[in-house]
């Protein structure tokens, strides 16, 4: 059951890249992190590039781009979460062309005693249905 927030630095990035972005995440979310599609939430979050610096200095020339997507604590392996990271790296720069010379995806692993969606723990659902993937 994933969260995922993509920044960007470029307000004018088009619809159909967003949706290109969102359909990118969430096919490596379901492929990679094993993760269910109809849960998948995805927030693009488009800011001015003015606003974005990296080691002090604005990003000028390229786009700034940052990917989190929060997952439960333990659901993956740190294989899986390397190929995740590398990938979805690839997608943003393939959507977005030349990217800032620092560009982090983070995976943010919530225990599942404190994260959940519709009223229900990820833990509770565990214990509901133990069969059910993440």
């Amino acid at each position: 059951m994933p969260f995922a927030r993509l920044t960007i630095a470029d307000p004018t990035v088009s619809p159909s890249v967003q949706q290109e972005l969102v359909r990118s995440v969430g096919k490596l979310l379901v492929d990679v992190l094993h993760k269910e599609a109809e849960v998948v939430v995805t927030h693009v979050n488009l800011t001015s590039p003015q606003q974005w610096y990296v080691g002090g200095e604005l990003v000028t020339g390229a786009t700034g781009a940052h990917l989190e997507v929060s997952i439960t604590a333990g659901t993956n392996s740190a294989e899986e979460k390397s190929a995740f990271v590398a990938q979805a790296y690839a997608a943003l720069a393939d959507a977005l062309g030349v990217l800032a010379d620092t560009v982090y995806v983070a995976i943010i692993e919530l225990d599942g005693d404190a994260y959940g969606y519709n009223g229900v723990t990820q833990a509770q659902r565990r214990r509901d249905n133990p069969a059910e993937k993440d």
